[in-house]
């Protein structure tokens, strides 16, 4: 399928969103709305429904919304989703599952060839993302002040390339871009990552502005928030024939990236047929590691659970982050998994709500 549709269709593209508005989603329960309830318990962070998690109401959903299919996908079409969530004085809690029959956690990976020779495997759809050597995702989009949020989601910072593959008149190969209408306005983006925020157990705390100038930035208005250290980057050498950095034989397991404490010149000493891992991976620092999360795969579900403070105050916090300040209001968000894709996904229409109680 030509990505490239015309103008009636809507389309997000940002390595976490792509929407192509003619195919008809599951729109959300009537009970559209997460409730947050205050516990006085400490919430360890292990990936595991212990009792105090029975106090909170899940609000369940089935995703079957998917943006395109690519030529070679065999991921899933749907899945069961559930959402729980506590706060206390501090921080807001989440529990998180949904159905996944894959752990996929195989991210661009590096074989070593019988001609002693490095590969990375890759096998690019028709429109140039990954499906096959990728990792499982989740994301949560959260409205800070974006107008019209509350009715149609993220999908309201999602911007179609016109027919001549034009977005805001500047010729894209993507479909299309992420930024928000006006100046000033902005979207909260919780995004996990099974490869390069799994290991570290955080998120990665990014937002929505409405740059729309490649030249200011090569993503448009999706940004990570202020940081001070930490991260991910690719593992390949400055010729990009092997990788810059080596150590144990990557494992699907616990060995899937590199963490950068542990990372080692690349000496080859590795026999055909070993495979490295293809990213480094080190804690953020500063507000982009605001979320501290676990995630555990098992018997066919993610789990995955996850803190916040209710209000940070980390660099430029207010532009970058929801503030969960005034627990009387209703907070908007929407949520979406990803099965080995790098920009294909399952998600719901619309906007979800968030009160407390």
């Amino acid at each position: 399928m030509n990505v490239l549709v015309s103008r009636a269709v809507s389309v997000c593209i940002a390595s976490s969103t792509l929407y192509l508005g003619f195919i008809q989603p599951s729109i959300a329960s009537e009970n559209d709305t997460l409730i947050s309830y205050k516990t006085t318990q400490t919430i360890t962070l292990d990936g595991q429904p212990e009792k105090k998690w029975e106090k909170a109401k899940p609000l369940t959903m089935v995703l079957d919304y998917m943006p395109y299919k690519p030529d070679q996908y065999e991921g899933m079409l749907k899945t069961q989703y559930s959402i729980k969530s506590l706060h206390d004085d501090q921080n807001i809690y989440f529990f998180v599952q949904w159905d996944d029959p894959t752990k996929s956690v195989n991210r661009f990976p590096w074989v070593k060839q019988d001609d002693d020779s490095w590969k990375q495997q890759k096998n690019l759809d028709q429109t140039g993302h990954e499906n096959t050597y990728y990792e499982d995702k989740a994301s949560i989009f959260w409205a800070i002040n974006a107008k019209g949020f509350s009715k149609k989601g993220c999908d309201i910072a999602c911007h179609l390339a016109d027919e001549e593959g034009k977005v805001a008149g500047i010729e894209q190969k993507s479909a299309g871009r992420k930024y928000t209408r006006k100046d000033g306005e902005t979207i909260d983006m919780w995004h996990w990552k099974g490869v390069r925020t799994g290991l570290t157990d955080q998120f990665d705390d990014q937002f929505v502005d409405a740059t729309k100038d490649p030249a200011a930035n090569s993503n448009w208005g999706r940004k990570g928030d202020s940081k001070t250290g930490g991260g991910y980057q690719n593992n390949i050498n400055e010729d990009k024939s092997e990788p810059a950095y080596g150590g144990l034989v990557m494992n699907l397991d616990d060995n899937y990236a590199i963490q950068d404490i542990d990372k080692a010149p690349f000496i080859d000493t590795y026999k055909p047929g070993d495979k490295l891992p293809g990213i480094v991976v080190s804690p953020f620092t500063g507000s982009r590691g605001d979320i501290s999360s676990k995630a555990v795969w098992a018997d066919g579900k993610w789990t995955l659970e996850f803190q916040r403070k209710l209000v940070t105050t980390g660099e430029n916090a207010a532009v970058e982050d929801v503030q969960f300040s005034d627990l009387s209001k209703t907070y908007y968000f929407g949520v979406s998994v990803f099965d080995n894709s790098q920009i294909n996904h399952i998600y719901h229409e619309g906007a979800l709500k968030l009160n407390f109680k």
